[in-house]
């Protein structure tokens, strides 16, 4: 558990509460929503504990491991007094957790009364981006496509600094990958990845930091690419996030890591495959997302898993990828200070 300090209320006596069970990329898409709420009352987010380290400075991160919500799932929740107590101080309680569950949603119901409302984590059928999904919950418009915007930490930088003398980047030039997702089918092939590599290194004589999270070590499948690349591991979300920034570009698939990348405004490169771009690319001022076109892409979360060709991917080539990177503005600005391209 995590706390951070309180911006100013609407009423003084007012809390509000937030359930939110997804992943890195959900809660980054989540974040134009909870601002809105944030500006309402001090805010309780209830979601993974690591958030913390991203989450707006008016928001207190707990874990959605607490006690209290597990027992909404179970009987007997009404009458504990721990569970009555904790969602009794709210004036509201937005939940995006447990829509699918009679007896969470009647129970929280029960607890709260009318300052609840549930809403599917997953908009029925997908219209538009999945950050605009939570804002229309809140009868809130779009959100812009800059959006959203993650400050830095103070001991986050400070942690870059050393990371950077320490391993002499000051003057070299710093691609960021991150070669995996939550789902393997989602992943771009190893061997494209080192070939980007490869063409950083002998182009523009520059570094490639390789970001390896928790799924990544667990998996494996990235041996290779760990013999090539500077190996940053075992992060925390903020120190990520002030990495990426010092970078010049960030290469990556449909993951958390990428809608952080764009969060932060680092030049960044989406590859898609299976997953729709509409609904999901990252959003940010400097976001280009690379898909393959062909017919049966994007496709459903059943009919990727079982895909016997992943040509959606397969068919996206290191050379195509290569020529958009070397295109970019920050790219070709390294090319005045001594770096050539070769494509």
């Amino acid at each position: 558990m995590k706390s951070k300090r309180n911006a100013g209320t609407k009423r003084p006596d007012a809390r509000t509460c937030v359930i939110f069970p997804g992943a890195l990329g959900d809660f980054i898409c989540f974040l134009p929503a909870l601002r809105v709420l944030a500006e309402r009352a001090p805010l309780n987010l209830l979601a993974q504990s690591r958030f913390a380290d991203i989450a707006p400075e008016n928001v207190t991160v707990w874990s959605l491991e607490r006690p209290e919500i597990g027992k909404l799932f179970a009987g007997g929740s009404l009458e504990d007094e721990s569970v009555k107590s904790f969602f009794g101080v709210y004036d509201a309680v937005y939940s995006w957790l447990g829509s699918r569950s009679e007896g969470f949603a009647a129970r929280l119901q029960a607890l709260a009364g009318s300052r609840a409302q549930l809403f599917p984590f997953r908009p029925p059928t997908p219209q538009g981006h999945q950050a605009d999904y939570y804002l229309r919950c809140l009868n809130r418009g779009e959100v812009s496509p800059g959006q959203p915007m993650i400050a830095l930490r103070r001991e986050a930088i400070v942690w870059r600094k050393d990371f950077w003398t320490r391993h002499g980047l000051d003057q070299r030039p710093v691609l960021a990958i991150a070669p995996g997702s939550g789902a393997r089918e989602k992943n771009w092939p190893e061997d494209f990845f080192r070939s980007v590599v490869e063409w950083w290194g002998e182009a523009m004589g520059g570094v490639v930091i390789l970001l390896v999270g928790p799924v990544e070590k667990e998996r494996g499948g990235i041996e290779r690419l760990r013999c090539s690349c500077l190996v940053a591991g075992d992060l925390r979300l903020s120190e990520a996030a002030a990495l990426l920034s010092r970078c010049a570009v960030y290469l990556g698939n449909d993951s958390g890591m990428s809608h952080l990348a764009a969060a932060v405004g680092v030049r960044t490169v989406a590859l898609f495959g299976p997953s729709d771009a509409r609904q999901w690319a990252p959003r940010g001022a400097n976001v280009t997302v690379m898909r393959q076109s062909i017919a049966c892409s994007p496709c459903p979360e059943p009919t990727m898993k079982s895909c016997p060709h992943r040509a959606c991917l397969r068919e996206l080539l290191p050379s195509e990828v290569i020529r958009i990177l070397a295109a970019l503005p920050e790219v070709v600005t390294l090319t005045r200070y001594g770096a050539g391209i070769t494509v």
